[in-house]
């Protein structure tokens, strides 16, 4: 059970209209991290290089990370308001961060125990999933999703021990209970629903080899009619459709439209640069708010007017989400434009200052790890 050789990246259009690879030609493993960004991470740690140690020492800390993590796959799970009935909601988030800490620890140690962790306990999903309902299911879908996929692509291009069958049955959990709950998105919801959906597909379109889901969710990215498109969930001065309802929705929403766009990246996709580099202009608006500064604000009607808010929300400012490496990343590090909120921001989390963060397992060290210092890769 071995680590699997896989081709290298090549070359790519790196414009936000792009079309994404034909079939059969997508970049594995190729959702958010590829062979080259992860030979870079492995390389740091090998060398005893900072911040990548510290961080894959934290990494390695998280109680999910632990080889004794025991999987609960259920039938049935029902997420409602706000996580209001939660059958089974929480085990399938936990299972799916579970599930991608594993593949991440496989990929760095190449100690197979954990790659069999991880396809344990997404066989365990895969054979026990019959449904997702109730209110929030869409949301659910798209925030975890996400990273069920990371790790079965993980899985798939970099160990041969993951049984065909198995896959085959993922593929289908996949096609026949996550695909139809998200393919419409929910275009009048506000945008971190969309946002979530977006990069769910673009993950099951790379994992699936999938280029109608793939362009699917990319077109709904740069031109969709919900709240969550680039086009609608930003202002052209950064301001986002959620900036008046509260800190903590807003930066879910500007997360999930980053983990898209890193995908894209991986494809030679640049969604990143898309409305003069709306994305970027949306990260430095919020980080500069949450990091204490004034910022100015316009009333703000979303997408068929469900929600109108009319002022900036203080609710969970200065609350930083563990979101900012990668963005920074790509925009500082990769295509040398100025982010020096998004900086602040970064470093505050990498250094423990967030309210949130500890000693030991601050939340920022996944990105940390994965994302600082990359090399550009795309477009070389």
């Amino acid at each position: 059970m071995n680590w699997i050789p896989l081709r290298s990246l090549g070359a790519a259009m790196a414009v936000a209209a792009a079309t994404a690879p034909a079939h059969g030609e997508f970049v594995h493993p190729g959702v958010s991290h590829t062979r080259e960004s992860i030979a870079f991470v492995k390389g740091k740690i090998a060398a005893g290089e900072q911040p990548w140690t510290r961080a894959w020492e934290e990494v390695k800390s998280f109680r999910r990370s632990s080889l004794e993590y025991e999987p609960e796959p259920r039938a049935r799970v029902e997420r409602g308001p706000y996580n209001n009935p939660n059958l089974g909601s929480s085990e399938f988030s936990a299972d799916a961060e579970a599930a991608y800490l594993h593949a991440v620890q496989w990929v760095l140690s190449e100690k197979v125990a954990h790659a069999k962790e991880s396809a344990e306990i997404l066989d365990a999903w895969s054979g026990t999933l019959e449904s997702i309902g109730n209110h929030d299911a869409r949301l659910l879908v798209g925030m975890e999703g996400y990273k069920f996929c990371n790790a079965a692509e993980l899985l798939r291009h970099t160990w041969d021990g993951w049984p065909e069958q198995n896959q085959v049955r993922f593929e289908r959990m996949l096609r026949g209970i996550f695909h139809p709950i998200i393919k419409d998105f929910y275009p009048s919801a506000n945008g971190n629903w969309d946002a979530s959906m977006i990069q769910t597909m673009m993950a099951m379109g790379v994992f699936l080899d999938d280029r109608e889901m793939f362009d699917r969710a990319k077109d709904y990215y740069l031109t969709g009619e919900g709240n969550g498109a680039i086009g609608n969930y930003f202002k052209p001065s950064g301001q986002c459709q959620e900036s008046g309802r509260d800190q903590a929705h807003t930066q879910m929403g500007l997360d999930f439209l980053a983990c898209a766009a890193e995908i894209a990246w991986n494809q030679g996709i640049d969604l990143y640069g898309a409305l003069d580099n709306r994305l970027l202009k949306g990260f430095e608006y919020t980080a500069k708010y949450n990091l204490g500064y004034d910022v100015p604000y316009e009333p703000y009607r979303s997408y068929e007017g469900r929600y109108f808010y009319k002022e900036i929300s203080d609710d969970s400012r200065s609350r930083l989400r563990p979101m900012y490496e990668k963005v920074l990343n790509h925009y500082e590090n990769r295509i040398g434009l100025d982010a020096p909120f998004t900086k602040q921001a970064a470093m505050r989390l990498r250094d423990g200052d967030d309210a949130r963060s500890s000693r030991r397992g601050r939340p920022s060290a996944l990105g940390t790890l994965m994302y600082f210092g990359q090399p550009r890769q795309f477009g070389n």
